[in-house]
């Protein structure tokens, strides 16, 4: 892209906020700590609230959210779950009915599916909204964005330093060429957080999105026997990350969650880098770093000039089918998504068009030639076929298998195999 026509999309960026992954994947809070719950006053119509961000309700973020729509609302308490685990954990709930009166909505759920636990949301909520049809399935929608957010390196300009590392890497080759100086300098050169799972699904569903300029390259595994191939896409991604580990680049004990622990690594510059999206920034400068310390640039996926990064919403909200709260629901949606300060408090971008990004690290983010791709909404079909073959999308879990297999190339056939069977299943 050249640069009349990138500063022509930051320009339009800027002004009207064209913004995929997450399913972050989503932003998220993922410890291994039981569900957090706020207390439940006596005398007041009690508002259940399911959240992922255990860290913001022990920290009272939520609580200062609770108490100004308490305000607005006399008599009202907002009361929050947090869990943890929340991507799995949700799906066992929806079994039993347990939702609360609002949540967010499962990523490995089907459009289809949405008016089976979830309540409609009216047309004005959308207004100005980005990814408002994300969560919709004839004509009704479900679920509002809670941010947006695209995925780059995450790094402390400190830990650079210290390793001589004068220029951000644009191409593959510099990335390694500058993992080795972190690696020599005795800095943990990126951190994969293997062990918690999740976060692989930045190197893993997220990163063959973009990295192929093509926003519906996923959708288009329902159309394929073998969608994992050693010379598509997922090969390469999945390749470069065995080559992170294999050369020392990764964090020790890759079977550990220590996604709280790398947060603290990287905001005191014992480890320089994440692949993640903006979101995380804020949590790094919450575990200590100071903001100015802190930068963000383009993945360099590989050799080429050409290069792409995501724009994805996060996590969307919506209200339980079984809640007999649905009007002040519905409220408390408007309010914390359009009114809260959470998308700037997380670090997100946000999904009004009518706002602009605050967060310094993305001014300096879009000052590389980039092209932003809006992410595509995954197809029912993909997620029929991954549900019948036991694969997991947006999890991690399976890629963090493929990380330890000692032959890619096998454990590939072994899905595609699996998924071959699913999608015969899945035709007939």
């Amino acid at each position: 892209m050249n640069g009349k026509k990138g500063l022509t999309l930051l320009i339009l960026f800027m002004c009207a906020l064209l913004v995929s992954g997450c399913l972050r994947a989503p932003s998220k809070n993922e410890t291994e700590n039981e569900p957090t719950r706020t207390q439940q006053p006596e005398g007041n119509t009690v508002l259940n609230v399911l959240t992922n961000r255990v860290d913001l309700i022990e920290n009272g973020v939520f609580q200062s959210y609770a108490d100004r729509f308490s305000e607005l609302n006399p008599g009202v308490t907002v009361r929050f779950e947090g869990i943890a685990s929340y991507a799995s954990d949700i799906m066992l709930r929806m079994s039993t009915r347990n939702l609360g009166d609002v949540l967010l909505l499962p990523n490995n759920i089907k459009n289809e599916a949405l008016r089976d636990y979830f309540e409609p949301l009216p047309d004005e909520l959308f207004e100005h909204v980005r990814f408002a049809d994300f969560k919709a399935y004839g004509g009704i929608r479900y679920g509002l964005a809670t941010g947006a957010s695209t995925t780059g390196i995450v790094y402390n300009k400190k830990a650079f330093e210290r390793a001589g590392i004068t220029d951000i890497p644009t191409t593959l080759d510099g990335f390694y060429a500058a993992s080795e100086k972190l690696k020599q300098a005795g800095i943990v050169p990126i951190y994969l957080n293997s062990g918690a799972q999740w976060p692989l699904m930045t190197w893993g569903e997220d990163l063959v999105t973009y990295m192929t300029g093509d926003p519906d390259f996923l959708n288009k595994m329902v159309d394929s026997d073998e969608p994992w191939k050693l010379d598509n896409a997922w090969g390469q991604a999945i390749e470069l990350v065995k080559t992170l580990i294999e050369r020392g680049y990764t964090e020790p004990g890759l079977l550990n969650n220590q996604w709280e622990t790398s947060k603290k690594e990287l905001a005191e510059g014992r480890a320089a880098m994440y692949l993640m999206g903006n979101w995380v920034i804020k949590q790094i400068v919450a575990a200590g770093a100071d903001p100015q310390d802190i930068g963000f640039f383009p993945f360099p996926y590989d050799n080429s000039p050409k290069r792409y990064a995501p724009l994805s919403p996060d996590w969307f909200v919506g209200i339980s089918k079984f809640s007999k709260n649905k009007e002040l629901a519905e409220k408390w949606i408007s309010f914390f998504v359009k009114q809260s300060g959470y998308v700037d408090d997380s670090g997100f971008l946000p999904v009004d068009e009518q706002q602009q990004p605050i967060l310094t690290q993305f001014q300096q983010f879009v000052s590389f030639d980039i092209e932003f791709l809006e992410r595509s909404v995954p197809d029912d079909q993909l997620l029929d076929i991954s549900t019948r073959a036991q694969i997991s999308l947006w999890s991690g879990d399976y890629i963090q298998e493929w990380l330890a297999a000692p032959d890619l190339g096998a454990v590939f056939a072994q899905y595609n195999q699996r998924w071959k069977e699913a999608r015969a299943l899945n035709a007939s």
